[in-house]
């Protein structure tokens, strides 16, 4: 299926949650944030949460330092 994935068109799995998106684009475990079509996906719905066709996920990872 295709999704977009911040700002950027990608071919995926037929079914894929969330988690697995995130998993497949991030190695960190801490400091991600996701909106799935501009709505903030609570990271404890992360696995339940499917990605449809046509999704636009943007995935934010909080950077240390100044």
């Amino acid at each position: 299926m295709r999704i977009t994935v911040n700002g950027e068109q990608r071919e995926t799995a037929d079914e894929l949650s969330v988690a697995q998106l995130v998993g497949q684009i991030s190695d960190r475990d801490t400091g991600i944030a996701v909106a799935l079509n501009s709505e903030v996906v609570p990271r404890g719905s992360w696995l339940e949460t499917a990605v449809r066709p046509g999704d636009r996920i943007d995935v934010v990872t909080a950077v240390q330092g100044g």
